[in-house]
């Protein structure tokens, strides 16, 4: 145990700076008199004395982590601080351990699954925290930790290897790991304040914006309203909402060199972005046909704007929703799900696959299809202009099998504990995807307060699973893990 001591040092700074956080609704909560601010009081106390008291306990023990404490170091932080996270949940709402634990997690892996419901009658200061656990989330607590954490004497660049969403995590944008997450969050907030300014100047409240444009540069869906963007009913904020959330799919180092060197080449040459932008247009063109050809909506351009926003929302894994699409044709909210397996970019806040391991596992079918036809022939697995190494193809592949395997495996549960097929799935898909909203029981109309604490559990599982991209979660569970 010993040995970990070194982890949980690092732990106890991360829990501290997190409690920090909880400053700014405490503010809210001052300014609007919502009634909430004893609540986050309690929990900010709670949270800071934690920490403290674990870095009291562990401050001599000092080293270099190493990969396999930054394996830990990710799965600890994205389990532990979602308790914290829940608190104001469990002191003002009186909810349940469960519950809270799971709206924690949804907000923090950006999810954006709700299990509240009546969230127009929510203190001010409850929702603006929601929102703000998946602003912090969509870029990863840890990434802005190892910004801070060096001036302590900490180096984190075990850790930020084993957050970073995708296949090629070895890539660096600038030499010192710090400043790399120093640039990603310069950039993420300063693309949050022009989302905010424009929602703004659309028609939303500064407050509405606020927290809107969090939820919508972290791709977690979250809104203050239970009709959620069906609320403003307003074209001109969907078509923010749209912009803000196609920015947010794409790949923010793809982002950091494009505005650093001031040209859009990096988004040209950037094949993800590239895939990711015709595959969410190109689907939204043809879900509106579709609603068209089924005389859902009175006019094209009607069917236009509600695939537009609905489409582009659940393929960027956000789950905001301005109608509940469940009642459209089963084939255009399959299709939907679908596209929230793979459509984001590596390195956005997305979730699901990423559009770069869908790009690779497609190559390689192509290649042994061609093996097949030429045995002889020597084909190698280009991304662009770079060809994929063997074990970063191996790694896909397995990846792609075990997301596979969990998807089957947690359905299974679900539908063993006595839900119907459809809601199961959708239920598994839409947590592991971090996309928020499933089919069914727990449609864009619905929360998932309907679920059981057996089905809840499973839901945060998979959220979690699906956030840190599966192995860097498994890993833990292996016993060659803890094997020294």
């Amino acid at each position: 145990m010993k040995v970990y001591l070194p982890v949980i040092r690092v732990l106890s700074m991360v829990i501290f700076i997190f409690g920090l956080t909880m400053l700014v609704p405490v503010g809210v909560s001052w300014v609007f008199q919502d009634g909430a601010a004893r609540a986050f009081d309690e929990a900010i106390l709670l949270t800071l004395g934690v920490g403290l008291v674990l870095w009291g306990f562990t401050r001599r023990n000092k080293r270099d982590l190493t990969i396999r404490d930054g394996f830990l170091m990710v799965a600890l932080v994205w389990t532990v601080l979602p308790v914290f996270a829940a608190l104001p949940l469990i002191f003002y709402l009186d909810a349940s351990f469960t519950d809270a634990y799971f709206e924690a997690v949804s907000g923090l892996t950006t999810t954006g699954a709700t299990v509240f419901s009546e969230l127009d009658k929510l203190p001010v200061s409850i929702n603006f925290w929601r929102t703000q656990l998946v602003w912090l989330g969509g870029m990863g607590l840890i990434v802005l930790a190892v910004a801070i954490l060096p001036l302590l004497g900490i180096g984190g660049r075990q850790m930020f290897k084993a957050e970073t969403p995708g296949p090629m995590k070895d890539s660096k944008m600038t030499p010192r790991i710090a400043e790399t997450a120093k640039g990603l969050w310069g950039v993420y907030t300063g693309i949050t304040v022009c989302c905010f300014l424009a929602y703004h100047w659309a028609g939303m409240s500064w407050m509405d914006a606020i927290m809107h444009s969090f939820s919508t540069m972290g791709l977690g869906g979250f809104s203050s309203h239970d009709a959620s963007f069906g609320y403003f009913n307003s074209p001109t904020i969907e078509t923010v909402s749209i912009v803000f959330m196609l920015i947010a799919g794409m790949n923010f180092a793809t982002h950091f060199v494009a505005l650093s060197g001031r040209s859009i080449r990096p988004y040209i040459t950037d094949p993800e972005a590239v895939w990711f932008l015709v595959v969410a247009l190109g689907s939204v063109l043809g879900i509106a046909v579709f609603l068209n050809e089924n005389d859902v909506y009175r006019s094209f351009s009607e069917a236009f704007r509600y695939s537009a926003f609905n489409v582009v929302s659940i393929a960027t894994t956000t789950g905001y929703a301005n109608t509940d699409y469940y009642l459209w044709p089963m084939f255009a909210p399959l299709w939907m799900l679908f596209l929230s397996s793979f459509a984001t970019s590596a390195g956005s806040t997305g979730g699901g696959i990423k559009m770069i391991r869908a790009l690779v596992l497609y190559k390689q079918v192509n290649r042994e299809l061609l093996r097949a036809i030429h045995p002889d022939a020597v084909y190698l697995v280009r991304i662009g202009s770079e060809v994929v190494p063997g074990n970063i193809l191996f790694a896909v592949l397995a990846f792609g099998f075990m997301y596979m395997v969990s998807i089957v495996s947690m359905t299974l549960l679900m539908s063993l504990s006595g839900l119907d097929i459809i809601t199961a799935f959708s239920a598994v898909v839409a947590s592991i995807n971090n996309t928020g909203p499933g089919l069914n029981q727990v449609g864009p109309a619905t929360t998932f307060e309907v679920l059981n604490d057996f089905q809840t559990w499973i839901c945060t599982f998979a959220m979690l699973l699906g956030r840190l991209e599966i192995f860097t979660l498994l890993v833990v569970f292996t016993p060659a893990f803890w094997r020294r």
